[in-house]
């Protein structure tokens, strides 16, 4: 599917919402027609169920046990086994764009999404949105949920902001943008309080940011964050680079998923006020250990001065990715 609404109908496809044991199905004792039989039973038994109905307690036993053919693999979230049960026991409050109003986080891995469409607007609940490894490269605010929390974009092909912090969620905690093709400075701008007022928790690892300086002036607006992620990028190659960090943001907890202690920020008290340290290169040794599949010289005899025979050479070419 191109947009997310299309991966999310398939989505409901695979949850079976309205496929037995689910939905408004005649086998659903519990929807709001279903036929009751009158007929007297003898003392000590309850209300008749036709052979065809179930009662809402044993289809949930199918959903819930876990040798049952319809129950959900063990990996699935809490919220798709919630919604499961929701539609054995009130199936009518997903009818329809009731389904939409349930949903509060939606996780779309791996499926191919390029847009995301203003479908989402249907989501007016939706607090946690996870569109990683697909292939977007443009962002409209304009189409997120305003109760965004959480926007995870990690593993796709954004290149540019401009898009995404047009109308932003105002709310929004965590922005994951790791993996991406984000490179400065022209993008660094969009890193700051104006755009992000409650940002906690940013992901900008593995991208092209290569402006230590410039986006520290940005990120250092951002009141609230205290989880930064930036490994991968040239940037990070800087030899103060770490130090740089910690000693500019002072409120920051986690930096590179390790944890800034007292003493490493004591260990860089004052360098944020050295720029002359930062030194826009670096150097970079590489060592290779062990080389398989190539001839060993010492197993082929030397040809005598003089003596006419085959020449063979060899020439490798090795290559590394920054």
């Amino acid at each position: 599917p191109a947009s997310v609404s299309a991966a999310f109908q398939e989505y409901l496809q695979h949850l079976g919402l309205q496929d037995f044991p689910c939905g408004l199905g005649s086998w659903n004792k519990s929807r709001p027609n279903a036929r009751r039989s009158r007929r007297a039973e003898p003392a000590g038994l309850g209300e008749a169920v036709p052979p065809a109905e179930e009662t809402p307690e044993a289809l949930l036993d199918l959903l819930r046990d876990r040798h049952s053919p319809w129950a959900l693999p063990p990996e699935c979230s809490p919220q798709e086994r919630l919604l499961r049960e929701v539609a054995v026991l009130a199936p009518e409050l997903l009818r329809g764009s009731g389904v939409f109003q349930a949903v509060r986080s939606l996780r779309i891995l791996d499926k191919g999404v390029e847009e995301v469409d203003k479908g989402l607007l249907r989501f007016q609940q939706l607090e946690e949105l996870v569109l990683s490894a697909n292939h977007i490269s443009r962002v409209t605010s304009a189409h997120l949920p305003r109760t965004l929390k959480v926007l995870e974009l990690c593993y796709n092909a954004v290149g540019d902001l401009q898009g995404l912090c047009a109308q932003p969620p105002p709310e929004l905690q965590h922005l994951g943008l790791g993996y991406n093709r984000l490179c400065g400075p022209s993008q660094e701008k969009h890193l700051t309080v104006d755009f992000w007022p409650n940002l906690v928790s940013l992901d900008l690892s593995f991208n092209s940011l290569t402006d230590l300086p410039g986006l520290v002036s940005q990120l250092s607006t951002l009141q609230n964050l205290r989880i930064l992620v930036l490994q991968g990028n040239p940037l990070a190659l800087i030899p103060s680079y770490r130090g740089f960090l910690v000693d500019s943001l002072p409120k920051l907890c986690i930096l590179d998923d390790i944890h800034i202690w007292v003493d490493e920020r004591q260990q860089f008290h004052g360098l944020a006020r050295q720029p002359e340290l930062i030194r826009c290169e670096a150097r970079v040794v590489v060592s290779i250990g062990e080389m398989k599949g190539l001839p060993d010289p010492e197993a082929y005899q030397q040809l005598e001065v003089g003596a006419e025979g085959p020449v063979i050479t060899y020439s490798y070419c090795v290559t590394y990715e920054f």
